[in-house]
């Protein structure tokens, strides 16, 4: 059964439907019991020490580089934690900058979250590079990859592409941007925060250069994760203090990262591997969703119109509600969305969207029912103009 898990989820067992998994999800049992265990165990340390507890507090963290490296099909020197996929872009970026100059291109895309976007941005501006942006086709909710090869020229040195859009769920040919950039000799940056919890990754495959995550997107605690490859490891110098480990993947890590949250987010790695090769919840009823929504005469979904090449996320208006009246009204029914922009400026710019107040977004998770996508359904036909 697709929900034979749910009770791995003590969030889940009081009234509310959630929907507002894009945003994070609920904890699994085993990432709360290995967060609390590791707190209570009293090797609650720092790195680096002669003493027992220090000995675990450092075991504890290469037990959890070595957990998410199996997750992701990388090696664990190259996992950087930090406290979220925001920061460490954020970070990435700042390491990358000495190396841009004017006449240097960064690739963007439409698709992307801010935190994707908005750094390199900023890097331009200091340093007189130029940013372009990928579109997205938004008859079809796919970023346009044919014009690819002509903005993807001899000038471009990164491009910053999603593995999934947080917002509408569309998942672009993450092989297909890679091969292009890499033969223009661009390196790739993927941000994989709404793919993992949707679908197997494998970094060694992809070929990417760097790659981030966020463990509270797949039943995790809050915090972050960045891969980086061999060569940026060797290449790029992070702006770290100077006592600050000299060797990969510490010397990209600023000040003491969460050990607890390492313990937590080990055991959320070792449940998303071990669950992959069973029924997924979004299989079963993101379809009934999707139709459902699609079905309502006064809805209006935003994205891919089809069910391929995708996350179980749908982006929606309702004719005569703006989309926090949507969320304000599920919510009174107990059900949880989030409405907005979801830090997807260029979409929600490219949908014409962002100044009534952009979209309401409901994603499907391990955790998701048949009874949870019923309520919802009732509570949006409700809502009638």
């Amino acid at each position: 059964m697709a929900h034979a898990d749910r009770h791995r989820f003590p969030g889940a067992r009081g009234p509310w439907a959630r929907f507002d998994g894009p945003a994070g999800t609920l904890m699994v049992d085993a990432a709360i019991d290995a967060t609390t265990d590791f707190l209570r165990s009293g090797h609650m340390a720092n790195l680096g020490g002669v003493f027992e507890a220090a000995r675990v507090t450092d075991e504890t963290v290469w037990d959890a580089r070595v957990a998410v490296a199996a997750m992701l099909g990388a090696d664990p020197e190259g996992i950087v934690f930090g406290a979220n996929s925001t920061s460490l872009i954020l970070s990435l970026v700042r390491w990358i900058e000495p190396a841009l100059g004017a006449g240097d291109v960064v690739l963007c895309t439409q698709l992307d979250h801010d935190a994707n976007v908005a750094p390199w941005l900023h890097a331009a501006r200091r340093t007189g590079a130029e940013v372009r942006l990928v579109p997205v086709d938004t008859g079809t909710g796919r970023l346009r990859l044919d014009v690819l090869d002509d903005l993807c020229d001899g000038r471009v040195r990164w491009v910053a592409v999603t593995g999934a859009s947080n917002v509408i769920g569309t998942m672009p040919d993450l092989k297909a941007v890679i091969t292009t950039a890499h033969g223009n000799g661009a390196h790739v940056l993927v941000d994989a925060v709404h793919l993992a919890p949707h679908a197997p990754i494998d970094i060694a495959d992809l070929d990417c250069d760097a790659l981030v995550t966020s463990p509270y997107k797949w039943y995790g605690p809050h915090s972050g994760v960045l891969w980086l490859s061999p060569s940026l490891r060797a290449g790029i110098e992070p702006v770290n203090v100077r006592t600050a480990p000299t060797d990969p993947p510490r010397r990209f890590e600023t000040g003491t990262v969460s050990i607890e949250a390492l313990a937590g987010l080990a055991a959320a790695a070792r449940y998303v591997v071990d669950t992959r090769a069973q029924p997924k919840p979004e299989d079963e009823v993101f379809p009934v969703l999707f139709s459902g929504l699609q079905a309502m005469a006064h809805v209006t979904v935003v994205g891919p119109p089809g069910l391929e090449d995708r996350t179980p996320t749908v982006a929606f208006q309702v004719d005569g509600h703006t989309p926090k009246e949507v969320a304000a009204a599920l919510a009174a029914e107990q059900v949880a969305v989030w409405s907005g922009h979801h830090y997807a400026l260029e979409l929600m710019k490219a949908y014409g969207v962002w100044e009534t107040g952009g979209v309401a977004r409901a994603g499907v998770v391990r955790y998701t029912t048949e009874d949870d996508v019923a309520r919802l359904l009732k509570a949006v036909q409700a809502l009638k103009p």
